[in-house]
């Protein structure tokens, strides 16, 4: 009753099932995005595809049993994508199995017209994906990057995925793009996963801190403690954090860029379009 009433109570949204409290949202989401209109590729820059690896897992089972609502975040999914399909490169959407994309629509920056409106553009491919097994063993030749959104699901199923950890291991090998925002790179564990190799050892990258998610159920973002950390996973593998608060970090690191949170949207996702034209440009004969 007393988190009720200071407004730090988790919202339930079902049987067991919980959104982040008022005050959570109030601190964590924004009802606009700082959207800057994105970069507009040269006329003559080589087209290409990004491949958006999404997660279609919407529930995230807390230490203690409780559930919390999640998904994709929809400003570390729409606005990075807005970037990229702005600078000339086709957007594909797949997530492990074909099943729709889970967002976190609470998260949805409603009073942004440019982002409810590009959300809606895109709910029907988001709802009949392409599946990542299948995908492992086509030619890549058209894919220039692959992206990885964030949000709190990015971290269900994604990171035991055998087919993903195979697929990013080709993107590696073959010299492409892998781009990661907030717990988007918990899904780099799945190349270490089923006696893999772990492509991303003695790499630097921004992400979602793990001691925030070790405050962030104090004032009920989530219903409980979560369930583990995918930051201490991926030092425990050689990368290195280079954040320890998510202000809107990005980082580059070769050919892996990364950013920390929805404040790290915008300018992650110009930071990869702009990497990605230059890359394009310059392969071109």
């Amino acid at each position: 009753m007393i988190k009720k009433l200071l407004g730090v109570a988790p919202k339930k949204e079902g049987d067991n099932a919980y959104s982040p409290s008022p005050v959570a949202r109030a601190l964590a989401t924004d009802a606009r995005t700082d959207w800057d209109g994105g970069l507009v590729g040269p006329p003559a820059v080589a087209r290409g595809k990004v491949l958006v690896v999404c997660t279609e897992e919407g529930r995230m089972t807390m230490a203690n049993g409780k559930e919390f609502v999640t998904g994709n975040h929809p400003v570390e999914t729409f606005v990075p994508m807005l970037h990229l399909e702005r600078a000339g490169f086709a957007l594909e959407i797949a997530t492990l199995t074909g099943r729709p994309v889970a967002l976190e629509e609470w998260a949805m920056p409603e009073k942004d017209d440019v982002v409810v409106a590009y959300r809606d553009r895109w709910r029907e491919a988001f709802g009949s994906p392409r599946s990542v097994s299948e995908l492992v063993d086509e030619p890549l030749e058209e894919y220039v990057a692959v992206f990885l959104p964030g949000g709190h699901g990015a971290m269900l199923g994604l990171p035991e995925s055998e087919p993903l950890g195979q697929l990013l291991h080709r993107f590696v090998d073959e010299d492409r793009f892998v781009l990661a925002i907030c717990h988007g790179p918990a899904a780099l564990l799945s190349t270490a996963e089923n006696g893999g190799s772990f492509a991303f050892g003695g790499k630097a990258i921004a992400a979602f801190p793990d001691g925030m998610d070790r405050k962030t159920p104090y004032m009920g973002y989530m219903p409980g403690k979560m369930p583990w950390y995918f930051g201490e996973r991926l030092e425990r593998h050689g990368v290195t954090i280079v954040n320890r608060m998510a202000t809107g970090t990005c980082h580059r690191d070769g050919k892996l860029i990364t950013g920390d949170s929805p404040y790290a949207a915008n300018d992650f996702g110009a930071l990869a379009a702009e990497a990605l034209i230059e890359a394009s440009t310059r392969a071109r004969p």
